[in-house]
């Protein structure tokens, strides 16, 4: 028998259709012809070639965050930090100007304060609660302005609507990383943001089990260019991750608002208990910018709970060891309560004065609200708080 070269079975044609999407891990995909395939390259024709370059979950994912974010053209990325890593990276060059809020995640003050210096960008930050503060570090070199609308892991609520102000008026790129409030909270493109970052790796996917990130930006050639570095740093996404996220996207809405509910009693139980020194959730009436939290997010103060114990880094681990129906990891989002001691994880790598400054003391945690019975987990809390006490 004369042998035969294998190639792949053609697609299955159905008369219905799956309800979820298919993964389709496949790395490369075959073309007709070289002519074929340019006709793909120069856009005259729709089709995958490599999967660095794009594959259907990844597309899939994109059109479902870009529907929620009100905007077109999204590029999922293989982290929340990748997709930081495109704008701050892929968006700017030497001699630009970066200006960062002081209070970001861990890692994109370290981006900000070591890479992008490395490559001839310099940075600054400031205070996002005030938009003249951000006015006043602009230089006439200044290409972007990066900010969270609310602060990781302190809560802070960003003068949005000033800032978007101030960067229109000097001609300056903001950009908004979204996790924290996710755009059922807030969508900033409605309030003047250029372009979108998400950690979808968290509440959007909510089930700690996909890493990925999602970025765009309102004008084309700015997404163009967040496109092809994505592609060229090989900043790619799993097939299998985007199913995954795709998968945790369908329950996104009734998650966030069951939190959301849990967080606002957790809150409001924290702050009546001894030993707590205080308790950061936007909605609370004694929160620093409670007014502003109102005017932005509308009554929605999403599912983060931060607060601060008595006695230190001792009473922290006693803290810690006795909520032990709470998961101790520096993680957000999942469908599971999850502590986090930022000055042990995302806020390490500042010394102490500087964790000093933005308010993340060795007795700070940061809480991510999960979907268990709201009675259940206060008691944990208590149980944390009686064994901190008493050290």
């Amino acid at each position: 028998m004369k042998p035969t070269i294998q190639r792949p079975v053609a697609p299955i044609t159905s008369v219905s259709s799956p309800v979820v999407s298919p993964i389709q891990p496949s790395v490369v995909y075959a073309s007709e012809s070289p002519t074929a395939l340019d006709g793909q390259y120069e856009g005259k024709t729709t089709g995958y070639t490599y999967a660095r370059e794009g594959h259907p979950n990844a597309d899939s994912l994109a059109r479902r965050i870009d529907a929620l974010e009100g905007i077109e053209g999204g590029v999922v990325t293989g982290s929340g930090m990748s997709a930081v890593a495109a704008v701050l990276l892929g968006l700017t060059k030497a001699g630009d100007h970066v200006v960062g809020g002081t209070q970001l995640y861990g890692r994109s003050l370290r981006m900000m304060a070591e890479d992008l210096p490395r490559l001839g960008i310099d940075t600054t930050l400031a205070d996002v609660t005030d938009a003249s503060a951000v006015a006043a570090a602009i230089r006439p070199e200044t290409r972007m302005v990066l900010i969270e609308v609310v602060s990781n892991p302190t809560l802070r609520i960003a003068d949005l609507d000033g800032i978007a102000q101030v960067c229109a008026d000097k001609g300056v790129l903001l950009a908004v990383d979204n996790t924290f409030t996710t755009p059922r909270g807030l969508r900033p493109v409605d309030h003047g943001a250029d372009i979108v970052i998400q950690s979808v790796t968290k509440l959007l996917a909510g089930h700690s089990d996909a890493t990925l990130g999602w970025v765009a930006a309102k004008d084309k050639a700015l997404n163009d260019r967040l496109r092809v570095f994505a592609v060229t740093a090989g900043l790619t996404a799993s097939p299998f991750d985007c199913y995954l996220a795709e998968r945790g996207l369908a329950t996104f809405d009734l998650r966030f608002d069951r939190t959301q509910e849990t967080a606002q009693r957790l809150a409001d139980h924290l702050a009546a208990q001894p030993g707590v020194i205080k308790v950061l959730y936007p909605t609370r009436p004694d929160h620093p910018e409670a007014a502003r939290a109102q005017s932005l997010l509308q009554g929605r103060g999403c599912n983060m709970v931060s607060f601060e114990i008595e006695g230190g880094r001792a009473a922290a681990d006693a803290f810690a060891k006795a909520a032990s129906g709470i998961a101790f990891a520096p993680t957000l989002g999942d469908v599971g309560t999850t502590l986090s001691h930022p000055a042990s994880s995302s806020h390490r790598a500042l010394t102490p004065e500087g964790r000093a400054a933005i308010g993340v003391s060795e007795g700070f945690f940061r809480v991510s609200v999960g979907l268990e019975d709201a009675d259940a987990l206060i008691a944990c809390f208590d149980d944390g708080l009686r064994a901190a006490r008493d050290i």
